[in-house]
């Protein structure tokens, strides 16, 4: 079935930017980190018009497409004409850090069990395991005001994400504002805190006694060695085109139709 909108025109940009947000629906779907028709995944179109696409209301992500996805403006108008809406609590949490932040081209919310899990610790994401290391430098975190509905609180979004590449929405799930200018910087940085989330889940379950913390100067190293430079052996290819490359390629074998 097909789940198109009313034709209307595109620039090739704005089509390649509906084709990876489409990728990163899909992909999100085949790893179990939907939520019905809930959450959201967003993409700001370059230019100067600050329009950004976001998922057509009512439909499972698996089910989203290049052309069923929604153009709106920083008010919430949509842009383009289309057989669905837009969930309102969404429009209220991407636009907020749409118009913010400048970095901010792909933003990714879900509601996962482990990142709602994390969110509801009062100690947050907890330093045990490399992936976690490599979150918490540039993490931040919001506290719950109810469901997402009222304007006054994008403020309040923005000001507790300040500079951060992740997010968790306290009792809400991570918006591991996967931050990112391409799609394959944003899919890698939710796949970290995702993970993250879920190996916390796991290593807590056994209880809390004799759980090893990664040593203080080891945070520390793990810290500065994210953003080192890529070695000669490992190629000249930046990790995120890669990532970005191999997780098409697993989209194209088990969701294909996603760039219609």
């Amino acid at each position: 079935m097909s789940f198109a909108i009313a034709e209307s025109p595109t620039t090739d940009v704005e089509w390649r930017t509906r084709v990876d947000l489409a990728a990163l629906y899909r992909l999100a779907a085949i790893e179990g980190w939907d939520d019905l028709v809930a959450t959201h995944i967003s993409a700001r179109i370059p230019g100067p018009d600050h329009h950004f696409l976001i998922n057509p209301f009512g439909l499972l992500f698996e089910e989203v497409t290049a052309s069923s996805l929604v153009k709106v403006d920083l008010d919430g108008k949509i842009v383009a004409e289309s057989g669905f809406g837009i969930n309102y609590a969404g429009f209220v949490i991407h636009s907020a850090i749409h118009a913010a932040r400048e970095d901010a081209r792909f933003i990714i919310h879900f509601h996962t069990p482990d990142g709602m899990a994390v969110s509801a610790h009062r100690e947050g994401l907890l330093p045990l395991n490399q992936r976690a290391l490599t979150v918490i430098p540039r993490l931040s975190y919001h506290d719950y005001e109810g469901i997402a509905v009222e304007l006054d609180e994008r403020a309040r979004i923005v000001t507790d994400l300040g500079e951060a590449h992740f997010m968790l929405l306290r009792n809400h799930g991570t918006l591991a504002l996967a931050l990112g200018q391409t799609p394959g910087v944003a899919w890698r940085r939710i796949y970290q805190i995702e993970t993250a989330c879920t190996a916390q889940v796991r290593t807590l379950s056994a209880g809390r006694d004799g759980v090893l913390f990664a040593p203080a100067a080891a945070q520390d190293a793990v810290g500065r060695q994210a953003e080192r430079l890529r070695r000669p052996e490992e190629g000249r290819r930046p990790l995120d085109e890669l990532i970005w490359e191999a997780a098409l390629r697993k989209v194209q074998r088990l969701s294909p139709g996603f760039d219609l």
